[in-house]
């Protein structure tokens, strides 16, 4: 065992291992789950081991706690982060699904829905967009029914024709299916 080694875990036993039980009663009530407090336990002796210096460790019990909890937190990012690829396959696999057009695709019928006037631009997004029924666009824009619907039918129209013209947006079985 090097000085150094031999250092740290003298350190250990007397200012953190003390404290154990302690620690341990508190990971166990904050019970994570997939979290075993044993492993966070070790994981927090491994990363105090690893410290370059613990002279300017004022309070070894505060530190140890900090210590654990960010182990935990490690975890758990490490948790989210699997769970977002595992959303981005998904994604992935749905953009291969005949039900969801290809991303350039959307973004052609972007274009084309920001070239619609304002007022026809607002009612569409807000009632295929946003998924607002015909009566909410109609209290969110201050207008009656009956204009909401005038404007949707421009825009659908305006859209329709542009679609005609352009035969590279197969999206539009796909943006009239919604809401």
């Amino acid at each position: 065992m090097t000085p150094v080694a031999a250092d740290r875990t003298s350190w250990l036993a007397a200012h953190v291992l003390p404290h154990e039980p302690v620690l341990r009663a508190w990971l166990e009530r904050r019970a994570v789950d997939g979290l075993d407090p044993d492993d966070i336990v070790l994981e927090t002796y491994a990363v105090l081991a690893d410290l370059p210096t613990v002279s300017d460790i004022a309070s070894p019990r505060a530190y140890a706690f900090q210590t654990a909890r960010s182990v935990i937190l490690r975890h758990l990012r490490s948790g989210i982060e699997r769970i977002e690829v595992m959303e981005e396959l998904e994604l992935a696999d749905a953009a291969r699904d005949e039900s969801v057009p290809p991303r350039h695709d959307v973004r052609r019928v972007a274009d084309l829905v920001s070239s619609l006037p304002a007022k026809c631009r607002e009612a569409f997004r807000l009632r295929k967009v946003e998924g607002l029924s015909q009566r909410e666009v109609a209290q969110r824009l201050g207008i009656s029914e009956s204009a909401v619907e005038k404007r949707m039918a421009l825009a659908l129209s305006a859209l329709m024709g542009a679609m005609k013209r352009d035969a590279n947006v197969p999206a539009a079985r796909w943006i009239w299916s919604r809401g």
